[in-house]
Formats: C-alpha cells, sequence, structure tokens
C-alpha cells in the first residue's frame, strides 16, 4: 500500500476504494478540501475560546474544565466509533473536543507542571512520531483514505490529539520566542500551511506536508482568534470572545450542515469532486465563509472605533511605553481595590473581586505575554500568589496582605 496522500480529492477516491473494494462506503473522516481546512481552523478558535470561558469566566477552573472536556471527548468518540460512516456532525463535534483536550494538555504541562515549551514541544513531537511509526506497523500505511477499522480510526484520533498538544506548544513556543503579534503571527502560519501545499505539488511526501499543515492550523487558529478578540491596546481588533466565538461558530454550523446534507445526499466521495461543479462550489463556501468573518470582524471594529472616546488614543500612546508590558493601570486598579477589602478584613469581598483580576489577566495574556515572557511570568506569578492566598480553605489575612503588596510593587516595578 502507499504511505502517501493523494493530491487530490478523485486520487483520494481511487486509492480509498480500489478496483471494485466498495471500501468508499464505509470512509470514516472527511475528504480533505477547502471547507475541510476552514472549519479545522475555526473549530480550533471556538475550542478554545469555549475552554477558556468555562474556566475564567464561569469560574470552573481548568481541573473541573479539563475533566468535563474529557468526558464529552469521550462520549463523542463512543458516538464517532459506533457510526458506521463519515458523519459530519459528529466527527466535527469530535474534533472541537479534541482541539479543547490537547490545549488543556498543553496548558497543564506548562502551567501547572512548569514545563519548558521546549521540553513540551520536544515531548510531543516524539509521541506523535510514536503514534506514526505504530500506525504505519500495524496497518504498513498512514494514508487516513483508509480510515476504516477499528485499529486505523483509533490511530487517526490518538495522532490528532497529539497534533493538537504538539500544535499548541509549537505556537506557544513560537509566539514567545519570536515576539510575533497576532496579525504577523496569522501571516506567517498561514504562510507556512500555504508552503506545505506547494511542497506537494513540487513532490514532497503528501502524508508528512498534510501533518504538518494539520499541527500548524492550531497556531494559526489561535492566532486569529487572538487577532479578532483582544484589545486593540494590545494589538488585536477589539472584536471580544463572545461575539468572535458566535461568529465563528454560527459559520461551523452552517458549513458543516452543507457537508451533511451533501453526505446523505451524495456519499463521503461525493463531496469537494466534479458532480455540479462540486469541487469549485466547495471552494467558493469556504471563501464566502472567509469573507463574511472579515466583514463582520471589520464592522464590529469600526463600530468600537467609533464609540471610542475622544483622545483615549493619544492616552493608550502615551501609557503604553512604562514598561515592557506597556499600561497596567488597569490591572492595578483591581489590585488596590482587593488591598483595601483585604485591610478592612472584608476577605470574601476582596476574594470575590480578584475573580475580576484573574478574568482580565487571562484576558490579556496573548497580548501581554509575546511583549515580554519574563515580565509576564513575574507578574502572573505574583497574581497566583494573590488568588493561592485569598482562595485557601481558612484565608489568612497576614498572608493575603503580604501577597497583594508583593503584587503591587510587581506591578510598580513594570
Amino acid at each position: 500500500m502507499s504511505t502517501s496522500l493523494p493530491l487530490s480529492p478523485s486520487a483520494l477516491t481511487a486509492s480509498a476504494a480500489g478496483p471494485g473494494s466498495g471500501k468508499s462506503r464505509w470512509m470514516k473522516v472527511p475528504i480533505i478540501t477547502a471547507t475541510f481546512w476552514t472549519i479545522k481552523i475555526l473549530s480550533t478558535t471556538v475550542g478554545e475560546t469555549f475552554a477558556d470561558y468555562l474556566a475564567v469566566n464561569v469560574g470552573l477552573g481548568p481541573l473541573i474544565t479539563t475533566g468535563m472536556m474529557v468526558l464529552l471527548l469521550a462520549v463523542a468518540l463512543v458516538l464517532q466509533f459506533r457510526t458506521r460512516r463519515y458523519t459530519p456532525w459528529i466527527y466535527w463535534l469530535t474534533v472541537v473536543l479534541v482541539s479543547i483536550v490537547g490545549t488543556q494538555i498543553t496548558d497543564f504541562f506548562t502551567d501547572t507542571l512548569g514545563v519548558s515549551l521546549y521540553v513540551s514541544t520536544a515531548i510531543f513531537s516524539m509521541l506523535l512520531i510514536g503514534v506514526f511509526t505504530a500506525w504505519y506497523f500495524q496497518e504498513r500505511t498512514l494514508a487516513i483514505t483508509s480510515i476504516d477499522t477499528v485499529r486505523r480510526e483509533a490511530f487517526y484520533w490518538a495522532a490528532i490529539l497529539t497534533a493538537f498538544a504538539l500544535g499548541t506548544a509549537a505556537g506557544d513556543l513560537a509566539t514567545e520566542a519570536l515576539g510575533l503579534g497576532f496579525l504577523f503571527g496569522s501571516i506567517i502560519f498561514g504562510a507556512l500551511i500555504l508552503a506545505c501545499g506547494i511542497a506537494v505539488r513540487a513532490g514532497a511526501p503528501v502524508v508528512a506536508a498534510f501533518w504538518a499543515a494539520y499541527v500548524l492550523t492550531r497556531p494559526l487558529g489561535a492566532s486569529i482568534g487572538d487577532l479578532l478578540t483582544q484589545d486593540r491596546s494590545y494589538g488585536g481588533m477589539g472584536v471580544g470572545a463572545a461575539i468572535t466565538s458566535v461568529l465563528f461558530l454560527a459559520v461551523i454550523v452552517i458549513l458543516v450542515a452543507r457537508e451533511q446534507v451533501h453526505v446523505q445526499r451524495h456519499g463521503v466521495l461525493a463531496k469537494g469532486q466534479s458532480f455540479a461543479g462540486g469541487r469549485m462550489r466547495d471552494i467558493i463556501w469556504a471563501g464566502a465563509s472567509i469573507i463574511a468573518i472579515v466583514a463582520a470582524a471589520t464592522t464590529v471594529t469600526a463600530a468600537h472605533t467609533a464609540q471610542a472616546p475622544a483622545g483615549s488614543a493619544a492616552v493608550g500612546s502615551a501609557t503604553t511605553g512604562q514598561g515592557p508590558l506597556g499600561d497596567l493601570s488597569s490591572f492595578s486598579v483591581i489590585v488596590d481595590d482587593v488591598t483595601a477589602k483585604i485591610e478592612a478584613g472584608d476577605l470574601p469581598a476582596a476574594r470575590t473581586r480578584v475573580k475580576d483580576l484573574e478574568t482580565a489577566w487571562d484576558s490579556a495574556e496573548a497580548g501581554l505575554k509575546p511583549k515580554s515572557p519574563s515580565a509576564w511570568g513575574a507578574m502572573d506569578r505574583a497574581i497566583d500568589g494573590e488568588l493561592t492566598s485569598l482562595r485557601a480553605a481558612h484565608p489568612d489575612q497576614a498572608a493575603c496582605l503580604t501577597a497583594t503588596h508583593n503584587l503591587q510593587s510587581v506591578i510598580a516595578s513594570q
């Protein structure tokens, strides 16, 4: 069997089915088209945003959120394995949940265990190589056009989960090491994915190019999401996480619904091929989705700009040069309020107020961290100390005061 992926949907058909094999009826994954890549990138952003919303805004925390997502992923995988053929809504629900869990695995290594991004990137790279090695020696092929047995599908999803974790680690490493902004990050990761396609056209191994592009969709989706959601003072467009999530989710639902209709009417092999201009229609739908997102984001950004008070831009430009992280006055206001409540002995009120600090800091991470990872790390540790002291089972006023005064000192030194 060939170990490389075909270059076109028609080649995918031939590779998967073979002469009279009939295997194509039992394909469990989609054919690789423009719609596939569009949904994949958007689902990456939605998955990450939704997980952050549950952990930070809802207040479930990373541990409970991870547990919930792992449980939901297990349910989705059961549905995916039980279905007899490619079912778009089940497949893409599973992809979104894998995206969330893969991201949280990397975040656990980095934030909880303190593992360096260099180390975690190397670990997940070796794990992915290990999955591919076991997959090939068991099946003698890595072609995703032949995901038609339980074992092959198990290898496929193991590779996807590892690829998401690797994409998260490698993307965060690139962002920190190179200090990429959201726009440049989106351009660079998008260009790298395009380079994978060009390499295939030039004769590069298709399997390697596909999985390289698949890994890169994670940092690309994160960069696009941050570009849209982050405040303009951090280099984003200021659309906001809620609007971005709803917009992306709406586009995903439309594209997946179209996929579902096509599969039910024509079967998995029809999508993206030559029936009634199918491949061109697929490209048009994907392109229209991207244009709709850009138009909506631009409209929201323009509306926010029009509503901004006069002189706000001048204030922002004057304060961003204060230190490596720029203007931290919004955080300082919250910390001062928390400190006043602690000094007054009202620890419950201080614990409630510090939630605002946690939410604001987590929301600003993507904009602040690339400016100075070391300064961001010092601030992050000080905030963690504040949160830990106030959220202890029996918080001590003196310990809380020590933690909050330390945080005030860190802010003043930035």
